[in-house]
C-alpha cells in the first residue's frame, strides 16, 4: 500500500502554522519599526520563514519518534524576538490612547497643584487661606447686588456684604460711586470694589501679581484645551496628544521656574516635569508600562503574543508520534526481520 505523503492533521496544522506566523509577522513588522525603519519589513519576513521551516522540522522530527529539543530551543530563540516586537506592537496600539489621556488629566492635576503652592507661599495680607476664599465669595455676591437688573446700584444689602468684607478685612473700605447710572456704569463700579478689595487682601509685588495672573490664566487655559481634546474620537486624540502634552509641559516648567526665580529657593521648590509619552511605541516603553499597571488587558496581549508565536509549536510538541513514520528509513536503526529457511 503506497505510503499517504500528507495527512489532513498534517494540512491543518500547516493552514494554523501559516495562519499564526503570518499575524505574528505583520504584528513584528509595527514593533520592530520604531528600531530598524523600512528594514523592519525584511526582518520580520526573514524571522517569520525561519519559524515556519523549524515549524516543519520539528514536525518531521515528532513524527519519526526523534527528538526535538535542540530544534526547540532554536525556534525559541528566534521567536522570542517576534513575541517582543508583538507585545511592543499590541499593546502600544490598544493602549496609546488611555496613556495619552491619562498623561494629559496628569498635566491638569500638575497646573493645579503649581497654583496651590503657589499662592500658599505669596506675602498677603490676609494669611488664613479660609478667610480668603470667604472674602472672594463676598466679592461675587457685592457684584451681584450692585448689577442686579431689577436694583442696580449700591443698595442696603450691598452695604451689609461691605460690611462683612470690611470686618474680614480688619480695615474699612475707601466708599465708591458710579461713573454713570447705567449698566455698564454699575459694572465698571463692581470691578473698582473688586479690586480694591483685593488689593487688600494681597500683600503682592508687581512681579508676584504677574506670576499669579499668568498661573491662573494657565490653569483656566489648560483645563478647557485639555478637556475639549478628551472630547474627541479616538484617533484624533492620538494624533494631536503629543504635540498638546508637550505644549503644556512647556508652560508649565516655564511657570514653574519662573514661581522658583521669584519667590526664592526657601520658599519654593520646583522639579521640571518631562514627558514620558514622548516614547510610546518604543519596545522599552511598553513592558515598562505594562509591568507598573499590569491589568487585564496587559495579560489578555501577553496570552495572544504567546498564542501567536509559541501556539503552534507547542501543539506540535504534544501530539504523538505517527507510529507507521517511527525509525523508516534507516540503514542504521531498521532490522531485517523474516523467517529463515534451512
Amino acid at each position: 500500500m503506497k505510503k499517504q505523503l500528507f495527512t489532513a492533521t498534517d494540512l491543518f496544522l500547516a493552514f494554523l502554522a501559516v495562519l499564526l506566523i503570518s499575524v505574528s509577522f505583520y504584528q513584528t513588522w509595527l514593533g520592530l519599526d520604531q528600531i530598524f525603519g523600512g528594514s523592519s519589513v525584511v526582518i520580520a519576513l526573514v524571522l517569520s520563514l525561519i519559524l515556519l521551516f523549524l515549524l516543519w522540522q520539528i514536525r518531521l522530527v515528532k513524527l519519526r519518534g526523534g527528538y526535538s529539543t535542540g530544534l526547540s530551543w532554536i525556534y525559541f530563540f528566534f521567536a522570542a524576538f517576534c513575541f517582543i516586537a508583538n507585545f511592543n506592537a499590541l499593546y502600544t496600539r490598544f493602549m496609546r490612547t488611555d496613556i495619552y489621556t491619562t498623561e494629559l488629566r496628569d498635566i491638569n492635576e500638575k497646573f493645579s497643584q503649581l497654583e496651590t503652592n503657589v499662592e500658599s507661599k505669596l506675602n498677603y495680607s490676609i494669611t488664613d487661606q479660609k478667610t480668603r476664599q470667604q472674602i472672594v465669595g463676598e466679592i461675587n455676591g457685592l457684584r451681584m447686588q450692585i448689577t442686579d437688573p431689577k436694583n442696580q446700584g449700591k443698595g442696603q444689602q450691598s452695604n451689609i456684604i461691605l460690611g462683612r468684607i470690611e470686618q474680614k478685612l480688619g480695615s474699612k473700605l475707601t466708599p465708591l460711586t458710579p461713573i454713570s447710572n447705567t449698566p455698564q456704569g454699575y459694572s465698571d463700579l463692581a470691578d473698582r470694589y473688586e479690586q480694591q478689595i483685593i488689593q487688600k487682601i494681597e500683600n503682592l509685588s508687581p512681579d508676584e501679581k504677574k506670576l499669579k495672573e499668568d498661573i491662573n490664566n494657565a490653569v483656566l487655559k489648560w483645563n478647557k484645551d485639555i478637556q475639549s481634546l478628551l472630547l474627541l474620537p479616538q484617533n484624533e486624540i492620538d494624533e494631536m496628544a503629543q504635540g498638546q502634552i508637550d505644549k503644556a509641559l512647556t508652560e508649565y516648567n516655564k511657570l514653574g521656574n519662573k514661581a522658583h526665580t521669584i519667590l526664592g529657593d526657601d520658599k519654593f521648590q520646583f522639579t521640571p516635569s518631562l514627558s514620558n509619552t514622548q516614547e510610546v511605541g518604543k519596545i522599552g516603553y511598553a513592558f515598562d508600562h505594562a509591568i507598573k499597571h499590569f491589568g487585564m488587558f496587559a495579560f489578555v496581549v501577553l496570552a495572544g503574543c504567546i498564542l501567536l508565536d509559541f501556539g503552534i509549536l507547542i501543539i506540535i510538541l504534544l501530539m504523538p508520534a505517527d507510529p507507521r513514520n517511527m525509525n523508516n528509513g534507516s540503514v542504521i536503526t531498521n532490522k531485517r526481520t523474516g523467517k529463515t529457511i534451512i
